[in-house]
């Protein structure tokens, strides 16, 4: 028991200083008790083979879709596009929509997705910042009580009663908990915001970084003079390859995209982009191209195009083509060639569509332009074929780091795609009739939001999980293990019922929250949970033992997920706060003036409320 209290305390300091990083401290505490002969070997690792970690990872790709096409951006921004110029709809509105998103997407990525909207949206209605970003922040969290996937330790007492023998949670026995948390959330943070978070002037919102693409197109003027010509089934141009046509030679225009559409009135549209002049035209495909009307008109006229302004409208889209700028240095083999000369475009698969050097920008008859030292080339091309430019050392710098840009493409034509498959997900979860089993239903929606192109690759899907996050849960969970088998739990529960029981299982109750929202102030939300619920459920049984009477550990269970979800009075207690912590200039006063009152009201609400809604 020593061993393991001191393994448990010592974790704590490490999680608690940051000396070092959650997860390596929680692989380090398993990897320690096993060397000790607490747990075996076998013990140790079973955190990893735990259904739950795989739903999280599965949740987290689900969550990456959603944000990858555009979902949850596109609903957040209507929502609050309702507020107008009024300041207390636009909270209301900006708590609401959060909580929904984050029922459904990590607190983390919720939070992360509407900062910009929420800055954007306090900028409009001539709101600071401030007073809306740690309240996002909070609504992010309380969100989460809504579903059962909406925070880990929501799935983590699940499993706890599981395990127990208790029938196991639905989808929405979270429901009604967390809208009184919203609901005490709203009303109290109006007042708290504004007293104490009004005054104060946002800090930096923005990252410096690479120019955008919509910057670049700008900057070059690629918007300028773009025109859209579809080709219809017995257009001249149906079989023909961009290069045969020699568009540039006999009409002066650059082709800047095909565009190639299937299914474009279903789910499952798909979009294909290709720069390459060697691509066979097709029926149905739209040619992008750059240059005078006149030009357009006399090309569309001669090869049976049809002028497509809808389309027109909608823009360069940067789904599988993008931009990039290559610095030509000085030892470039390409100093002093033309353009033309570099032939870019057979060697490397990419378009040259403009050259800066210095203030002087040549967008025009470019296969003369002369390359110097320093010169800046605007090139376009695949994806791929932009990353692969950064090997070629000696020649050139690649400007803006072409894999980061694509990553941050907005897929938006699969949103109604992505929000199908969330859709079932949650059907199958929430139905119990339905027989799939919700760890199934979770790595079913992720594997389709790969497959379905809601997310660009899988290697996409790998980098929305958060590694940290699953590693520190599943290195963790050994120690509640550990707990249990050497009697601590059993110690630390049979203290809490002598301590509390007098008082009756409301006093119990009281007693296990306040313990709980205490260790999440230094300890994640995740930890705690994994470590009060078998301290909880001890607790229920002994109290059973000593009263006489059954006592359900149900609203004990639901006690530990709220009291290590709602941690708001400190800035490192969840991601989420310390994310807007630089971008709201906060510091951690702020978070208690703010985030302990309302703490202990939710606290006192849920002491009051819970035994209501699950019964003793």
């Amino acid at each position: 028991m020593l061993i393991t209290l001191i393994v448990l305390a010592l974790a704590a300091l490490l999680f608690v200083t940051g000396w070092v990083r959650a997860d390596l401290t929680a692989v380090c505490a398993a990897l320690t008790l096993v060397l000790t002969g607490v747990l075996t070997p076998e013990e140790a690792l079973a955190g990893f083979s735990n259904p739950v970690v795989i739903m999280m990872a599965g949740l987290f790709i689900v969550g990456g879709g959603i944000l990858s096409t555009g979902l949850a951006h596109r609903m957040g921004g209507r929502i609050l596009g309702w507020a107008g110029g009024s300041e207390t709809r636009l909270f209301v509105l900006l708590m609401l929509t959060t909580s929904f998103v984050g029922a459904f997407v990590s607190n983390t990525g919720t939070v992360a997705l509407m900062m910009p909207i929420v800055v954007s949206a306090a900028r409009t209605a001539g709101v600071a910042p401030s007073r809306l970003l740690m309240p996002l922040a909070f609504a992010g969290s309380l969100g989460g009580m809504l579903t059962l996937i909406g925070t880990p330790p929501n799935l983590i007492i699940r499993d706890a009663l599981v395990q127990a023998g208790y029938e196991p949670l639905t989808f929405f026995s979270f429901t009604p908990v967390g809208l009184i948390c919203i609901a005490v959330g709203i009303v109290a943070l109006i007042p708290l915001s504004r007293r104490f978070l009004g005054r104060r002037a946002a800090g930096a919102t923005e990252r410096t970084g690479g120019k955008s693409l919509e910057a670049l197109a700008h900057e070059y003027r690629l918007a300028e003079d773009v025109s859209c010509l579809r080709i219809a089934a017995g257009a001249a141009v149906v079989g023909k390859s961009v290069r045969s046509l020699d568009v540039h030679g006999r009409y002066g225009l650059t082709v800047l995209e095909v565009r190639r559409t299937a299914s474009p009135h279903g789910l499952l549209k798909r979009v294909n982009q290709y720069v390459a002049p060697d691509v066979d035209l097709a029926p149905g495909d739209e040619l992008y191209v750059k240059g005078s009307p006149e030009a357009v008109q006399r090309f569309a006229h001669e090869q049976g195009l049809t002028p497509d302004r809808a389309a027109e409208g909608e823009g360069l889209r940067f789904y599988e083509v993008g931009l990039a700028e290559l610095l030509v240095l000085p030892t470039s083999p390409l100093v002093n060639l033309r353009v033309g000369e570099a032939d870019l475009r057979n060697r490397y698969g990419v378009n040259v569509l403009g050259v800066r050097r210095h203030d002087q920008y040549y967008l025009d008859a470019l296969k003369d332009v002369r390359l110097h030292a320093g010169d800046v080339m605007l090139v376009q091309g695949a994806w791929d074929d932009l990353t692969q430019l950064d090997r070629e050392e000696g020649s050139w710098v690649v400007m803006g780091r072409p894999a980061q840009q694509a990553s941050r493409v907005t897929l938006d034509y699969k949103a109604p795609l992505a929000a199908l498959i969330m859709l079932l997900m949650v059907v199958c979860m929430a139905v119990d009739s339905i027989p799939v089993a919700p760890v199934t239903a979770v790595v079913l929606a992720a594997v389709l939001m790969v497959f379905s192109g809601c997310l660009r690759n899988a290697e996409a899907a790998y980098k929305t999980v958060n590694w940290e996050s699953l590693v520190l849960f599943g290195a963790m969970l050994p120690m509640s293990t550990a707990l249990e088998k050497t009697g601590v739990s059993t110690l630390v529960s049979d203290s809490l019922a002598d301590t509390f029981g007098s008082l009756g299982p409301y006093g119990l109750l009281a007693a296990i929250y306040l313990v709980t929202s205490l260790m999440t102030l230094f300890i994640s939300n995740t930890v705690t949970a994994v470590l009060m619920s078998p301290i909880a459920l001890s607790a229920a049984a002994h109290l059973s033992a000593t009263s006489g009477q059954s006592v359900s550990a149900v609203p004990f269970l639901f006690a530990v997920t709220v009291a290590a979800s709602m941690c708001f009075a400190s800035p490192f207690s969840t991601p989420p706060n310390a994310l807007v912590m630089s971008a709201g200039g906060y510091k951690t006063a702020d978070y208690l003036k703010v985030g302990l009152p309302l703490q202990l009201l939710i606290g006192a609400a849920m002491v009051a409320l819970l035994p209501l809604l699950f019964p003793f």
